[in-house]
């Protein structure tokens, strides 16, 4: 299977490595954490996270996650002029991330013009 991605703070992962795995707001809001695909980040990021700093992107091997994986359609508020595609399904994990399928943690800076995709990915 493909490698998905998660954008973060580059705290948070550093409290997922305390707590011994990985969770989001929206797991406990939504249900699910978001994730990515590599061609999915970019836009993702410049519609969501323009005004949080010290991002990274977790790259996970989803074959090894314990939690569910669904492919889905976008959860985002429709009113959102820069949200992704509705025609494009994305990742959702329903439950924690073990930190063994975090295979890389790639930092994740904003320029002048936005995101754009580390070499990394």
């Amino acid at each position: 299977m493909t490698r998905i991605y998660h954008i973060t703070t580059r705290s948070a992962w550093e409290q997922a490595q305390s707590d011994g795995q990985y969770t989001a707001p929206s797991l406990q809001s939504e249900g699910f954490i978001h994730c990515s695909t590599s061609a999915q980040v970019v836009e993702v990021a410049n519609a969501f996270y323009r005004d949080v700093p010290n991002l990274v992107i977790l790259c996970i091997e989803p074959d090894m996650l314990t939690s569910e994986l669904k492919w889905e359609a976008p959860a985002h508020p429709s009113a959102h002029a820069d949200a992704p595609s509705d025609a494009q399904l994305f990742p959702h994990v329903y439950g924690a991330i073990n930190l063994d399928v975090v295979v890389a943690v790639v930092n994740f800076p904003q320029g002048a013009d936005g995101f754009s995709l580390p070499h990394e990915i």
